[in-house]
């Protein structure tokens, strides 16, 4: 069996080393562009600030480590140019001496991943990318070089939030320019605002709703007119699935620009395989193709491949586009669907809001994890869930991810039995009182509204309670409410409209309360859903 393989990073390699332990015998080759395999590409932006301070640190494999224990052929500086299916071999070209030659394959594997999306901009060609080693070591050269230390980051994706905050590690003056209304789009705004507010305050200057018009040798000129000096441009706009190659070799490319595969990693072709970010996946909440350009799928689907290939009947299993990020102390964890996602795709769902701490509260250090959830109003079923703190992010959103991936639904999450202890937990724990939430919620115990329907509701004729103490409405409160502390609430029930009425807390938890207290002397009343928490989150500017 001859197996040759198109990237040698994380899909190529969990194929490659996986195969070699499934079949001894066979022949394995694998042909990288770069001058690296199986490199740890996510700590490329902590390595230009020395965080991550040992280059070799990065270095997961050699092509001489592969060979020793694996006995895998791996060629870097080797670029596939062509692929003739009909006869099942590959052109390729041999970068650093020019020689071109064909090699044969059995079964081919195709892990070209992705490439930086590039901007129809003047003098674009000047921006840094970050995405393979000699990007890395590029990068720390031109930061060296840079005559003022400044940079303008086109982009507020996951690349752009990880090197705004690298970069500020070395004192470098930092702007973002992002397209959208708010940055790492695939959150909800309202959920990454703390993320937001951290970065400014450690210098990092965002610039929303904003394009690039020009890149000169010194500054970034902006559509709008205004110029921002720049020693220093990267672009981080996303990425493409870099399938150009299979493209040209006639394979399926699905809607999603990616290349098509079927359950078992395969392509239009039977004998080629394809995974990684040049793949789309399938979405297993929204029944669609999607691109999802994460490692840790490549490197399941990479050794899928190796499974399939070696005779093992194995399917792959639908994505979640689980992810989570940090920056200056601040995490923000998504899984499944946010809700803009879910809105997009007509799928009908219920929000929640809870703000509880990472820990029990009487325990040195407790932090507030904010977290947000999706489920089926119909059948409870969870969709998604979004979480933004300091401390306990990823723990949550784990368990929602897992718990969605085991069919669990709102309810369920009451009775899941975590590890508790006071500096680890609570006794009720964040996940729990998520699905306390979502079950009052999804019983209609407590009508809610959203804060994105607040202003609707008091359109409509509501009256909004702040049910909060006199002082925490005079720190802040909803332009408009008047204060009805919920302890006085049934002694000042006479100043209440109890035909349509919005109550609202800090986190929710007192307008609960307040809720149950108007539901029985027959208010019509809603829960303002997460509070004041909730709602200044989505009003920064209040």
């Amino acid at each position: 069996m001859k197996v040759v393989i198109i990237g040698g990073v994380a899909a190529g390699m969990s194929t490659a080393t996986r195969l070699r332990r499934l079949v001894e015998d066979a022949q394995i080759t694998v042909y990288e562009m770069a001058e690296h395999v199986s490199y740890a590409n996510c700590g490329l932006p902590y390595f230009v600030s020395d965080v991550i301070s040992k280059r070799e640190s990065l270095l997961l494999q050699t092509p001489e480590s592969l060979f020793s224990r694996f006995r895998i052929d791996v060629k870097v500086r080797h670029k596939v140019v062509s692929i003739d299916r009909a006869a099942k071999n590959v052109l390729v070209e041999n970068l650093a001496t020019g020689e071109a030659f064909e090699d044969s394959y059995d079964n081919l594997v195709i892990t070209t991943g992705a490439k930086p999306r590039v901007l129809p901009v003047p003098g674009i060609e000047r921006a840094l990318a970050l995405r393979n080693v000699t990007d890395a070591d590029n990068v720390k050269a031109a930061i060296e070089k840079a005559h003022h230390k400044s940079a303008v980051i086109l982009g507020a994706g996951f690349i752009g939030i990880e090197l705004a905050e690298n970069l500020r590690h070395l004192d470098i003056d930092v702007t973002i320019v992002q397209r959208g209304n708010s940055i790492l789009s695939q959150f909800d705004p309202e959920m990454i605002q703390l993320l937001h507010e951290r970065l400014e305050k450690h210098g990092v200057k965002i610039l929303l709703n904003s394009e690039p018009a020009s890149i000169s040798a010194t500054h970034v000129t902006l559509a709008d007119g205004r110029k921002i000096e720049a020693g220093l441009v990267f672009t981080a706009a996303g990425v493409e699935p870099d399938n150009q190659l299979a493209r040209d070799a006639g394979l399926k490319v699905g809607e999603t620009g990616g290349l098509w595969v079927d359950e078992q990693q395969r392509t239009s072709d039977p004998n080629i395989f394809a995974a990684g970010d040049a793949v789309e996946k399938h979405g297993v909440l929204t029944g669609e193709q999607t691109l999802i350009p994460l490692a840790n799928l490549a490197n399941r689907h990479g050794r899928l491949i190796a499974d399939v290939i070696a005779g093992r009947p194995v399917r792959a299993a639908e994505s979640l586009g689980t992810a989570i990020i940090g920056a200056f102390g601040v995490s923000a964890g998504i899984t499944g669907l946010s809700e803009n996602a879910a809105i997009r795709a007509g799928i009908a769902h219920q929000v929640i809001h809870t703000h509880p701490n990472n820990h029990a509260g009487y325990y040195p250090g407790a932090k507030r994890v904010s977290m947000k959830v999706l489920f089926d109003p119909a059948t409870g079923a969870l969709l998604g869930a979004q979480a933004t703190g300091e401390d306990g992010v990823d723990k949550r959103i784990d368990v929602i991810a897992t718990a969605i991936a085991g069919g669990l639904k709102i309810d369920d999450l009451m009775d899941l039995e975590l590890a508790y202890a006071p500096q680890f937990g609570s006794a009720k724990d964040a996940i729990n009182i998520a699905g306390y939430v979502g079950n009052n919620v999804f019983n209609a115990t407590t009508p809610t509204v959203q804060w994105h329907e607040l202003e609707a509701a008091r359109a409509a004729g509501a009256q909004v309670i702040d049910v909060r103490s006199p002082h925490e409405h005079g720190v802040g409160h909803i332009e408009g409410t008047i204060n009805i502390p919920v302890d006085d609430l049934r002694e000042r029930l006479n100043e209440v409209q109890l035909e349509n009425v919005v109550v609202y807390c800090a986190v929710g938890q007192r307008g609960h309360i307040a809720t149950q207290i108007l539901k029985a002397h027959g208010a019509n009343v809603r829960n303002l859903d997460g509070g004041y928490a909730t709602w200044s989150a989505a009003h920064p500017s209040h």
